[in-house]
């Protein structure tokens, strides 16, 4: 499976390959963000824990649906 994915990955152009590095940050930014927000316990903004954990929860979900774009994308 990971050979197939550099294959492909060989055959993108330059530019479509720069997308997909930044795709890869911008899904794992807002995984971790998502899980900052929860965990970290001296978060800079004065927030409740249920919203916080609402707003952790939100981000992470977001992430994830970004991910499945992203794979459904390679996969075509």
């Amino acid at each position: 499976m990971l050979q197939n994915i550099f294959n492909k990955m060989k055959k993108k152009s330059l530019i479509e390959r720069f997308l997909l590095i930044i795709t890869v940050l911008v899904f794992v930014s807002y995984f971790f963000l998502g899980l900052m927000v929860i965990f970290w316990s001296k978060f800079p903004f004065n927030i409740t824990m249920n919203y916080r954990i609402a707003l952790g929860v939100l981000l992470i979900v977001y992430s994830i649906i970004r991910f499945f774009r992203f794979y459904n994308a390679n996969n075509e």
